[in-house]
């Protein structure tokens, strides 16, 4: 029990103090089915620096739908939002993400 605390005191006051923290987001696509479309909000992930945790996909006819859990450095939230805005319009499809404890309150998880 000990162990816990001192390892989640140390992360805590690591992420006080440290602006690299990470934070966990989630990705949420939408629209048109094309090829391509997971292949660049991976490549925009990864040339962000963030982690995809999971992702699910599905094809509806030509809907094309995706939800990715991505760990991400805080300070990079913003530019990797600008990086996805830009894949959504290259590639004609919705594109939204939000912190995880904001999605989380939202839809009371």
């Amino acid at each position: 029990m000990r162990r816990r605390r001192l390892r989640y005191h140390v992360q805590h006051v690591f992420n006080e103090r440290n602006t690299m923290a990470e934070i966990k987001t989630v990705v949420t696509v939408l629209g048109k089915d094309r090829p391509g479309i997971i292949a660049a909000v991976a490549k925009t992930c990864a040339d962000n620096g963030a982690t995809i945790l999971d992702i699910r996909q599905s094809v509806l006819e030509e809907i094309f739908s995706m939800t990715m859990k991505v760990t991400l450095l805080q300070d990079n939230f913003n530019e990797v939002q600008e990086a996805l805005a830009v894949d959504a319009e290259n590639l004609g499809v919705q594109i939204q993400i939000q912190r995880q404890e904001v999605f989380d309150f939202m839809y009371n998880l």
